[in-house]
Formats: structure tokens, sequence, C-alpha cells
């Protein structure tokens, strides 16, 4: 009877825990929706930042016309005159995933737009995230782990940075198949089961359709199969996690377009073949292990070896051939510049000048994962003990988003789950000890007869191995003494049983770390101040610092709230007062923006694929008057818009990001020099700027008319008064500029009628053919 109600108690426990943990989910799930809708209680639902337009315009383009031609869809209006396929550059999962959501939403006779569901499609699978981490660290360490991991998940600083409403950006969905596709590798594991191994192959195809990150995956499982082969801990469960996972997987990510052929012949993807090589050399061994006697077992093992070790050495061979064939030796310019962090600023400054590609300070890991940085070392301990296949995993997986995180800030991202996960297990394995040590130490538990009472559901298993061990011993004695000690067996019983008990409670409180109540105490606490901190601190991250959206900026000062709505009054003025096949130039960074805002064609944007092409701007930007006017007409530009923040006091205006337009135009063509700009190596736009930095366009178009706000021309970014304030264009000629002088738009002069007087005259005058080749070399605006 006793054990029947024992089994019952347990049961009813575990639905009840069972209960609770759906209900703490669902409230976790609310709360990663909730936090992150700050940016439209605050402001308005608006689309966010530059690349999350160009998003939205392809799912505007997607549900209206249809998937086939979404496929086939060339845009004449970016990248003048080159154009772009769409369905072949772009990874469409975030594009699917929101334009199924819409028809969906509208055939169950919800009649949302499309822009509202955009805004909010990263808050609803930042939910599926938290689920999804609950799960893989549940399968690590258990379901309180999970549970806090998954609450930490919720708010995390940076996770919330790329998931607010309205940050449309494959970061939104990648995120949750990143950690899905982790979890079902780790369900995989644990189970040995081929169902879970094709849902992994499937939720590593959404990964590579939604995010090019998707080779931090099929990098990150290969090296933790090799560990766990050279560590022993071969299993065939391992084999069933791994090679479905690169058969199955490497054949559908062939499927999308913009990954191709690339998903087998590029360096990224090539260590998941040689591990897979490796592990079948492996399997084979075992299985010939399991069938051959020790002798003949020797020499298969020398065979399959030098098998393995030919195919490896033919297979390293091609993969040398195909590597030495490249001139970046089969990397990507991104994936290089994560393995030699000083490769993009030496040899590809388009990936340098992008601020989210530069390594990060030491305050942005404070600011984007907060106390969750002291929390991760005792994670890892914990994973120690014991070590696992899901555990090392885990380890595995923090250790290289680190390093990853350190070379480039926006791989904060990536870091995000590995720090909650390990935080999460740091914190349920300190509770658990210290709950532990204050129950032990209750009066009522000292005051009990029975050192093993039933309520201590977390010692339960160390007593019942105990109490078993010491039935077993009891009934050995009791079968070898039954014949000799019969008359004195109660008398023994009862002498036995306190010191059983007492050595059982010994023994227990040493195997649990029973600490002393007064420091357990303190310690939960502290450990509930701290998560209190971290709470007050994601708070105030997602209102004020993450909130904003770039396209609408604000200020507070003594007047009150005052809001820069620039950005939308320039392109809309673009939208309703020029030609519908008019052709804007700007730097790349507002490329997507003018196109999907102003509906006017671009020569460069975001996409940032042809660096020739922006390196054209660059060296317009920099370039006299005359001779970017002529680099302008020649791409048959109307329109030169230029972000001007020396007014307002906007740091991220188009002079701060001059130098690089500087070395990136320098780059292809070599007559820009980046010395030529700096005067003694710092770059000024004083008094003491070179004359070339005075005359270059980019100085002319932000500067121009400047002196008439204050009298002064002082730049409250640079912090000075500018070194030219009086000056006409000759070439441009101004047509718009915005209330808060953020954006500043020039429109071409036409070419000045030729005067047959001085055509003649010119003809007249002696020249030499050398002479007239050096004035077609001067003019010349390429060289």
């Amino acid at each position: 009877m006793a054990e029947m109600e024992n089994a019952k108690g347990s049961t009813l426990r575990y639905a009840c825990g069972n209960v609770l943990s759906f209900f703490i989910l669902i409230l976790i799930g609310v709360l990663a929706f909730s936090i992150r809708l700050f940016s439209v209680i605050k402001y308005e639902s608006v689309i966010h930042e530059f690349d999350p337009y160009f998003n939205y315009r392809v799912t505007q383009f997607l549900t209206k016309n249809g998937i086939y031609d979404f496929w086939n869809w060339f845009d004449d209006r970016t990248w003048y005159p080159l154009g772009r396929v769409i369905g072949g550059t772009v990874y469409p999962g975030l594009t699917l995933t929101a334009g199924s959501l819409w028809w969906l939403l509208n055939s169950l006779n919800i009649p949302l737009s499309v822009e509202t569901v955009c805004v909010f499609t990263a808050p609803i699978f930042s939910a599926y995230a938290a689920w999804a981490t609950y799960l893989l660290t549940k399968e690590v360490k258990g379901t309180g782990a999970g549970l806090t991991a998954a609450v930490l998940l919720a708010m995390v600083p940076s996770y919330i940075s790329r998931s607010v409403a309205g940050s449309y950006d494959n970061e939104a969905v990648a995120i949750f198949a990143l950690i899905f596709t982790f979890y079902l590798y780790i369900k995989t594991l644990n189970t040995g089961s081929l169902f879970y191994a094709t849902l992994n192959a499937l939720a590593y195809f959404y990964m590579v359709c939604s995010w090019g990150g998707y080779t931090f995956i099929i990098n990150l499982i290969p090296m933790h199969v090799l560990l766990c082969i050279v560590t022993g801990r071969y299993s065939s469960r391992l084999y069933i996690a791994y090679a479905p996972l690169v058969v199955l997987g490497t054949l559908l990510a062939a499927l999308v377009p913009v990954v191709g052929f690339n998903a087998v012949m590029t360096s990224e993807h090539f260590a998941s073949f040689l591990v897979f090589i490796i592990l079948h050399v492996v399997a084979l061994v075992y299985y010939i292990k399991g069938i051959l006697s020790p002798k003949m077992f020797k020499v298969a093992v020398t065979l399959v070896v030098a098998v393995g070790v030919v195919v490896c050495c033919a297979m390293m061979a091609v993969l040398v051939a195909l590597v030495a064939s490249s001139p970046t030796k089969g990397w990507s310019g991104r994936s290089l510049s994560l393995l030699d962090p000083t490769y993009a600023s030496k040899y590809i400054p388009i990936i340098a000048s992008v601020s989210e590609h530069q390594p990060p300070t030491w305050p942005s890991y404070f600011m984007d994962i907060n106390v969750l940085a002291f929390l991760v070392p005792a994670g890892i301990i914990s994973c120690f003990l014991p070590l696992s296949d899901a555990s090392s995993f885990v380890v595995l997986y923090i250790v290289t988003s680190v390093y990853f995180s350190g070379v480039m800030v926006r791989l904060m991202l990536v870091l995000a789950p590995a720090a909650c996960i390990m935080s999460g297990i740091a914190l349920s394995e300190a509770f658990s000890v210290f709950t532990r040590s204050i129950k032990f130490q209750m009066p009522k538990l000292l005051d009990d007869s029975d050192p093993v009472p039933g309520d201590i559901a977390s010692a339960n298993s160390v007593v019942q191995s105990n109490q078993a061990k010491v039935e077993k011993h009891s009934a050995v004695d009791k079968s070898e003494g039954t014949l000799k000690e019969r008359p004195q067996k109660k008398s023994k019983k009862k002498e036995k049983e306190p010191l059983e008990k007492a050595s059982i409670k010994s023994q227990i409180e040493k195997k649990l770390l029973v600490l002393p109540l007064e420091s357990s105490v303190l310690a939960i606490l502290l450990l509930v101040l701290l998560g209190a901190f971290y709470v007050v601190h994601c708070v105030w991250a997602a209102a004020e610092a993450y909130s904003a959206p770039s396209i609408v900026l604000t200020s507070h000062n003594h007047d009150g709230l005052h809001v820069f709505d620039d950005f939308r009054e320039a392109y809309a003025w673009l939208s309703h007062n020029t030609e519908v096949d008019d052709k804007v130039a700007s730097w790349w960074d507002y490329g997507y923006q003018t196109t999907a805002m102003a509906n006017r064609t671009v020569i460069v944007d975001n996409n940032t694929w042809n660096n020739t092409h922006i390196a054209t701007v660059g060296t317009a930007m920099s370039s006299p008057e005359k001779a970017a006017w002529e680099i302008f007409n020649s791409l048959d530009v109307k329109y030169v818009l230029v972000v001007f923040g020396g007014l307002v006091g906007y740091p991220s205006d188009d002079i701060n990001k001059f130098l690089w337009m500087v070395r990136i135009g320098g780059g292809v063509f070599p007559h820009i020099k980046e010395p030529d700009y700096l005067r003694d190596g710092q770059y000024r736009i004083d008094s003491q700027a070179t004359p070339t930095m005075l005359n270059c366009l980019m100085y002319k178009l932000s500067y121009y008319r400047f002196v008439e706000t204050d009298g002064k021309g002082f730049d409250r970014v640079r912090r000075t008064e500018i070194g030219k304030k009086y000056f006409k264009l000759s070439h441009f000629e101004e047509v718009f500029t915005t209330h808060h002088w953020m954006v500043r738009i020039y429109k071409l002069k036409p070419p000045k009628n030729r005067i047959r007087g001085k055509t003649k005259k010119s003809k007249s005058s002696p020249k030499t053919s050398a002479s007239k080749k050096d004035d077609r070399v001067k003019k010349n605006p390429w060289r």
C-alpha cells in the first residue's frame, strides 16, 4: 500500500509539474512578445533601420504577385544600370514566413496589412525562440534549467536589439531556427530517433532559407561530432544524429537559389564532409569489432584505416585543388573576416565600413547580456558535473560564440542564446543546492526521526539509492546469519537501525552538498536581487536603447521632446516631386529606404554585392564638383541625396562616413588617396582641412549655405567651425532641404550648350596630338 501511495504521489507531482511548466511557458511567451512592443507604444507601427525596408518591399511583391513571380523577379529599381535578380540573391525564409502568415490571417478574415504583419513578425518569433531554448536546455539539464534559460532569453537585450517590433530583418526568424536546429540535434543525440534526425534536417533547411549564418551550424555540429569521436563517445545515436543531417540537409540547402552549389563547393562546408567520412570510418571499425575475432579484427582495422587514409587523402587533394583555384581560398569575405579579424580592414573596406562588423567593446558585453556574463562560467562548470554528449555540445557552443562575438559585434546575437542557456543551468543548479540545504536544516526535519522524509523531492533519488544499498547489505547479512544467530536477530536489528539511519543521513548530506542555513538563505536573496537587476536593465534597454526606429529620431532637452522626421520628409518629397524613372545617387546606406519609400531607382544599395559600383559612387563623392558631375551624368543620375547632421548633432551622417567613401573609392580608382584628405593624419573639416577635402563634392553638398543657419557655420557633430563657409555650386543646384537640415537633395544641372565660335577657335588653335591626349586624360573622371 505504501508503495502504491508513493507511486500515486509521484505521478500527481509529475502531472502538476507539467501543467505548471506549461503555464509558465505561456507567460514567458507573452513576456517575450510584450517587452518588444515599446517601439510601437512610444513611437508608431513602422519598419526600422535600413535592411528591413528591402525585406518589406520584397514581401509586398510576394503577396501581390505570388511565389513564381517572386522567384523570377528582376528588379530594375536597384543597382542601375545593372539591376538585380531578387529571387536568386535573397534568403527567402523571412519573406516566405511573413507572406504565409499574412495569407493565413486573411484566410481567417483577419484583414491585417502586410506592413503590420512585418512589424510584428519579430516579436512573435522571439516567443518561439524562448520556447525552443526551453526545449534545448531541458534536454541538457532538466526542466528547471530550461524554464530559467527561456525567461532569460525572452528579455536579453542582445536579442531584443534585433527583434523589437518593426525590426523586420533575417535574424528575426533565424535565431529561432538556430536554437530549434540545435535542440533537434541534441534530441536525436539523446534518443537515437531517425524521426528527430529528419526533423533536424528540415529545421536546418529553414535556417538556410533564413540567414547566411547557417554556416555556423554546419561547422559547429561537425566539431562536436569530432569531439565525441576523439573522446571515445562514439555511439549509434551519434551516427543517426549527424549522417542524415549532412546528406539530407546538404541536398535541401542546395535547393535554395542564393546558396545553390555553394553548399558543396565552398570552404565553409568542407569540414562537415570531412567529419562525415571520419564518422563512417569509425562506424565501420566498431561494426567489424563486433563481428570478428581479436586477431581478424587487427587485420581488418589495418585494412580499413589504410583505405580510410587513402580516401581522406584523395578527398583532401580534391579540396585543396578547389581551394587553390579560388583567390580567397574558397572562403567568403565575411568568413575570412571572422577567421582573420584584420582581413577586412586590409583587403575589403566595404565590409570593414559597416558598423556592425566592428569588434565590440567590453561595455557592450555588459549592455547586451548584462549579468549573464558573470553566470556563464558557473554554467560551464555545471555542464561538467557530469559531462554528457548534450552538455559538451553547449560548452562548445558557448566557447565558439564567445570568440565570434569578440570579432564582430553583430554576432553578439549568436552569443545571447548560449549565454542564456549557461546562465539558466547555473541558476537552476544554484537554487537546487540552496533550497535543498534549507530543507535539510529546517527544525522540523532535524526533529523528525526519519532522516529521509518523502517531501524532499530533490533528494528522493539519492535517498532511495542509499536505502536500496542498505537493504541489500542487510538482506545479505540476514541470509548469512539465519542459522547461527537467529536468537539475537531482533536485538541486533534494533541496535543497527539508528546507526544505519545516521550513516544514511551523513552520506546524503555529503552527496547533496548541504550548505549552512544562513549562507543558503543569503545566497538565495542575492540571486533574487541579481535577477531583479537583470529585469530592470532589460526593460530599460527595450524601452529606451533599442526601441527607437532609426528613420524617426527623437531628443530630449529643456523644451521637451523633439521629433526629427527628416528621412520620411525627404523620401516623400522625392516620391511627389520627381519623375518615376529618375535616378537617385546616395551612399549605399540609404539605397533600400530610397527604393522602398520613394519608389525611385538607385545606383547602389545595402546589398553591397558590386564593390566597383560602390567605389564609383565613393569616387564621385570624393572628387571635385565638375569631375563628380561627369561621373553622375554618365550614370544617368538626376538627383544626389546626402545626409547631414551638423545642425542638429546627428553623428551618423555622410561627413563622418566620408573616409570610408575615400577608402572604397581608392581601392578601385588609385587616383583617390586617403592622405590627400587628412592634415597630419587627422580628419578635419575646419580651416586646417586640406584643399582636396574642402573642394570635394561631399563637403560642398553638406555645407552649402550652412553658414546661413547661425552666421558662423558651427558643426555640432565635429564641434568646430567649418573651413570653407562661402561658396557657390556650378554643376549642382539645391532643390530640397528638410526641416532640420538632416537630408539634402541636389539636382544635376544640365550640360551647357556648346558655342560655335569657341569651338572654331579651339579648332583653329594649333595643338599637337600629344597635348590633345593629355587633355583627354585630365578630363577622364575615372582616373
